[in-house]
């Protein structure tokens, strides 16, 4: 960093390997029309679900490209839904354990994983690290940054509910995948936009994704 030069201070996203890439597309967008930098972790197992549910292949060699891609499809697989600049993205690859989310002294707001396997629930609660979205999650936690886990099961079994009890008492915001219908949704985005809305929610990061809910009934829109 240069002297006199703003620190920059992303909000780390992990995506894993459940089904919901639409959630993590939405999230990634929002923050960055809301001016968030956003270090990026795409697990291995995420990969193949990102390519059976949007036919794109994420590549280290190649992420910004494929990046812009998936961000400009829309939840019903139309391309070029979206315009969006990935400029404020930094892209991590999952098996680089000495990466910057790695540690500590690592400046971050902190964490959104987007969605959350139970695969990645139980990684993160028994503080495996097994990788960098793994490790970047228990450093949020230790760091005592926010950590929202958005968790895309089921149904959820004993096992599952108490990793998710874990992460809870460890501070972190267990956020379901589960849409509303009371903000006027009419097509899939807004399913898929307010999950993401309820995800930046949690984090505290300004949006305009659904409808909130003011005490008036019948008066479902999209945001003007």
């Amino acid at each position: 960093m240069n002297p006199g030069e703003a620190q920059r201070t992303p909000w780390i996203v992990g995506v894993s390997g459940a089904s919901g890439t639409p959630y993590a597309a939405a999230v990634l967008r929002a923050l960055l029309a809301a001016g968030e930098d956003v270090d990026l972790v795409v697990s291995r197992a995420s990969r193949l679900t990102l390519l059976d549910e949007t036919g794109i292949s994420f590549r280290d060699a190649h992420w910004r490209d494929d990046l812009s891609a998936w961000l400009a499809r829309g939840a019903d697989g139309k391309p070029g839904t979206f315009d969006v600049d990935v400029s404020g993205v930094r892209h991590w690859s999952a098996g680089d354990l000495a990466a910057g989310p790695s540690s500590g002294s690592y400046p971050a707001k902190g964490m959104l994983i987007v969605p959350a396997s139970t695969a990645c629930v139980a990684g993160v609660a028994l503080g495996l690290s097994k990788d960098l979205l793994q490790r970047s999650a228990s450093v949020t936690l230790k760091e005592g940054r926010k950590l929202v886990v958005a968790v895309r099961e089921t149904p959820l079994d004993g096992r599952t509910l108490r990793n998710l009890v874990t992460l809870d008492d460890a501070g972190a915001t267990v956020v379901p995948a589960s849409p509303a219908f009371y903000a006027g949704a009419t097509h899939i985005q807004d399913l898929v936009d307010f999950v993401a809305g309820r995800v930046l929610d949690a984090a505290g990061v300004e949006h305009r994704l659904y409808r909130r809910w003011r005490g008036e009934i019948g008066g479902g829109s999209r945001p003007d």
